[in-house]
């Protein structure tokens, strides 16, 4: 070819690669992925949404887009990103593990899908009008956390059968922890004991809830971003305190916490993914009806158990998922 023919050809690929790539970009969907935390204590989870995509038929890059905005524990934030995704019509809204976020989503619009993963009943919050048939822009997965807190309250007296006090941590800051303690003192209820609840938001209000703690009290810490986020500060106090503590999340008794009961979450961020993809292909959340996690488990940490003096009966060795030691 000669040099003249090969300059030629390469200025006309040239002139069309501008207008190429945003008439591909164009037709490509966008995730508005809306969450009160941040990346990092997220990232593992985040690979098990994006592998459900991509099972689904989409992948990050190719044919879906992502636009991530984290509000990094300032709840307050919220309001303006979610407004932020709505003004750029994504395609459907994704908060995951996130309630303030599913809130803040569902106050911004009425219009766009959001796809939610929660521990609250979302009909008590006003999310769908029924798991069935949830009849507006909003679904999604909820573990109904009425049940997994009554069995973590549950493990909690059988591994420390001699605690006097049972105290639960909650985020004041988050919309839901006025009904989680409802739900909680419920559960306590049944199981015939009193429960103590702390409300707490900040890192020193944090710490001033772990030096209220009486001695022998054991400690239930709630659902909610921020404390997962903190989960090495918790597991921290907690070993200062020499407070025996339940977690929600397996990640928790990986850094020292005593053990944890819930849902696998990166089991069902991937299962969000999924569901996420039906809503990309057409399907309407209103007739998707609101899912469970698919996966539970209980983790206990033998080592931390035996630093706080406790004696895992073999029993309740034999019926958990993992343990670490």
């Amino acid at each position: 070819m000669k040099r003249r023919e090969f300059i030629t050809l390469v200025g006309v690929a040239a002139a069309s690669w501008p207008f190429a790539a945003p008439a591909q970009q164009a037709s490509m969907p966008v995730i508005g992925f809306l969450h009160s935390a941040s990346l990092e204590p997220n990232a593992k989870r985040l690979a098990g949404f994006r592998k459900g995509l991509r099972d689904a038929g989409f992948v990050e890059g190719q044919n879906v887009a992502i636009e991530f905005r984290w509000a990094s524990g300032q709840n307050a934030r919220l309001p303006q990103l979610a407004a932020d995704l709505v003004s750029k019509s994504v395609a459907v809204i994704a908060t995951l593990s996130s309630t303030p976020a599913t809130l803040a989503a569902k106050a911004a619009t009425s219009t766009i899908p959001i796809f939610f993963l929660i521990a609250e009943d979302p009909v008590e919050l006003g999310l769908v009008a029924s798991l069935n048939r949830p009849g507006g822009n909003a679904t999604g997965i909820s573990s109904q956390n009425v049940e997994l807190v009554a069995k973590r309250l549950s493990l909690l007296r059988e591994v420390a059968p001699r605690a006097d006090n049972i105290a639960a941590l909650l985020n004041s800051s988050n919309p839901n922890a006025k009904p989680v303690s409802k739900m909680l003192q419920a559960a306590a209820a049944t199981l015939g004991a009193q429960l103590k609840v702390l409300e707490a938001s900040s890192d020193s209000e944090i710490e001033m809830a772990f030096a209220s703690l009486k001695p022998g009290s054991v400690l239930l810490v709630g659902t909610d971003p921020s404390f997962f986020a903190r989960r090495a500060s918790l597991v921290a106090l907690a070993a200062r305190h020499a407070v025996p503590t339940m977690y929600d999340n397996r990640e928790s008794p990986d850094v020292g916490g005593l053990m944890s009961y819930g849902q696998n979450t990166e089991s069902s961020w991937e299962q969000a993914g999924r569901y996420v993809a039906r809503i990309l292909k057409g399907e309407k959340p209103a007739d998707l009806p609101v899912a469970q996690p698919t996966k539970f488990e209980f983790v206990i940490n033998l080592k931390t158990a035996k630093a706080l003096g406790l004696d895992v009966p073999p029993s309740m060795q034999a019926r958990a998922d993992e343990l670490v030691e």
